[in-house]
């Protein structure tokens, strides 16, 4: 059988399981082989682990004390708790039969794990499984995706706008550009949920909070995905989405107008601030919103530089940014 080359880094391997035998028993047969293995023993402490340090492969459990196996391989997948070349593998303690395995794929999972474990074909897994999502892991980073959200990187962003400003000059439309900035308002230290959102921001790779009860207005990451959700949720698929720093985000729409590019940043501005309706996520923090936009006709060619039209974009932000009235959006002005 080949061997697994070696890693850039330790492969993470998480167990969730209640029963302490089993997690030492598959700790037992993948350590041996180089993996490290952490252990959760329910869905909340799954949760939270995939929240702050997604795993590089995960075997779960069918039954949790506090949850359903295949429930929980659907949520991880639905949220983006992991990415989707995360394999994910139930444990059942049974002979899968055709199927327990039909069910396990319907769930999101990959392959069931029977009882006993076949030791040998499990290893052999998760060395093809886990090299195929390491590579899809560099050639995200090396690519033009944003992978905490699943949008355009900068340069992907700056590549889809250019080809979106060509559009626009070809069919003579405008162009537009939204920007936002979605910061958080965090509670004081021992209010209402205060306690709790600070700690679930710690959990999720957020700075540590000041004495003064306020964190960095980099939005935690589990905040930054719902945020990226949202952002799909009200554009077009034509619509350029981007992630342009730890809390701000662009997009760029084709045949939008500096009017029609305003009503655009407002419907992104509701989305981000709207409460989820997952009822499986963390309580999310208030978040204020500060937007910039600018819209260009596509009469003149040379308006539709997609540098250019950024810059105008991000000055309109700064403006809001500063702005002391409250005046959350602003547009360009020259």
């Amino acid at each position: 059988m080949p061997t697994r080359g070696p890693a850039a880094r330790p492969v993470d391997v998480l167990i969730a399981s209640t029963h302490e035998w089993i997690s030492r028993s598959l700790a037992s047969i993948l350590a041996p082989h180089g993996y490290v293995v952490g252990k959760t023993y329910n869905r909340a402490q799954t949760l939270k682990r995939c929240r702050s340090n997604p795993p590089d492969a995960i075997i779960i459990d069918e039954q949790l004390p506090d949850g359903d196996g295949h429930a929980l391989c659907r949520q991880l997948t639905d949220e983006n708790l992991v990415s989707a070349s995360t394999p994910i593998f139930l444990a059942l303690s049974r002979s899968p039969t055709r199927r327990d395995r039909i069910t396990a794929l319907q769930s999101c999972a990959w392959a069931c794990l029977g009882d006993p474990v076949d030791a040998e074909e499990l290893v052999a897994m998760l060395d093809v499984y886990v090299q195929a999502k390491l590579d899809a892991d560099q050639a995200r980073a090396q690519g033009l995706v944003d992978e905490a959200t699943g949008v355009y990187n900068m340069r992907g962003l700056s590549m889809r706008a250019e080809e979106l400003a060509a559009s626009a000059a070809r069919r003579h439309v405008a162009l537009a550009c939204v920007l936002l900035a979605p910061e958080v308002e965090w509670p004081v230290r021992g209010g209402p949920l205060g306690d709790e959102l600070i700690a679930a921001a710690r959990d999720s790779g957020a700075g540590a909070a000041s004495s003064t009860g306020r964190d960095d207005p980099a939005p935690p990451l589990w905040v930054l995905r719902s945020i990226a959700s949202a952002l799909k949720s009200v554009t077009r698929h034509s619509d350029a989405i981007g992630r342009l720093s730890s809390n701000s985000f662009a997009v760029v729409a084709l045949d939008t107008n500096a009017l029609q590019a305003r009503q655009l940043a407002e419907r992104l501005g509701a989305a981000i601030v709207a409460k989820p309706s997952s009822h499986n996520v963390p309580p999310l923090p208030k978040l204020l919103v500060r937007a910039g936009y600018h819209g260009v006709t596509g009469d003149d060619q040379r308006s539709l530089d997609v540098a250019t039209l950024l810059r105008q974009a991000d000055t309109a932000l700064q403006r809001a940014k500063a702005d002391s009235s409250h005046a959350w959006l602003q547009g360009y002005t020259a």
